[in-house]
């Protein structure tokens, strides 16, 4: 896949639909910068979002991802497949966001029950002390996770456990291992 070609595409059907990038991305939910790392091929949009796109403009998966029109569509089997990328990608996004939430709802709990023993003057005393160690702990715990999941390192992380993989289970782990890939894995999939 060519991001340039990608992005010149998009802002091309954009054009034909007579629409500015902030309407476009109103349409989307997403932001204006968004819209323009898409068109100049810095980024490329979420799976989903290419789904979204393509039905939006009126072409096809295959054609928005080829970055051109073409006159025979898509099957309907590899259609259907790619929507069913899809899905898995929508559906690993809510289990990581459930999880995130999780460790913030503890990490929130963990701190007021710190800030209610350090108020009280308990965080010096016996049991307290004990209790109040592992409430700090939980939240600084739950800070790291949360700047791990949300920043680059946790691809990083990703991609070592591929490298560590059984020889098996290597291929599959990179094609659900980064979402604007999921159309060239599937690809080597249906291959």
């Amino acid at each position: 896949m060519d991001q340039k070609k990608i992005g010149s595409f998009l802002k091309e059907l954009r054009k034909e639909k007579e629409l500015t990038q902030e309407q476009l991305s109103e349409i989307l939910g997403v932001t204006n910068r968004s819209i323009s790392r898409w068109e100049n091929g810095v980024n490329m949009p979420d799976f989903d979002l290419v789904i979204e796109l393509a039905n939006y403009f009126g072409v096809s998966i295959e054609e928005f991802l080829n970055g051109e029109r073409k006159n025979d569509m898509v099957d309907k089997k590899t259609e259907e497949t790619m929507l069913k990328v899809a899905d898995y990608t929508n559906e690993e996004r809510i289990r990581v966001t459930r999880r995130l939430n999780w460790i913030f709802i503890a990490g929130v709990i963990a701190l007021l029950v710190y800030m209610v023993l350090e108020m009280n003057g308990l965080t010096e005393t016996g049991v307290y002390e004990g209790i109040a160690s592992f409430a700090l702990g939980l939240v600084f715990g739950g800070l790291l996770v949360g700047v791990l999941y949300t920043s680059r390192y946790m691809a990083r992380i990703k991609a070592f456990k591929v490298e560590t993989a059984a020889p098996g289970r290597r291929q599959e782990l990179r094609c659900h291992r980064k979402q604007p890939r999921a159309a060239s894995c599937l690809a080597q999939i249906l291959q």
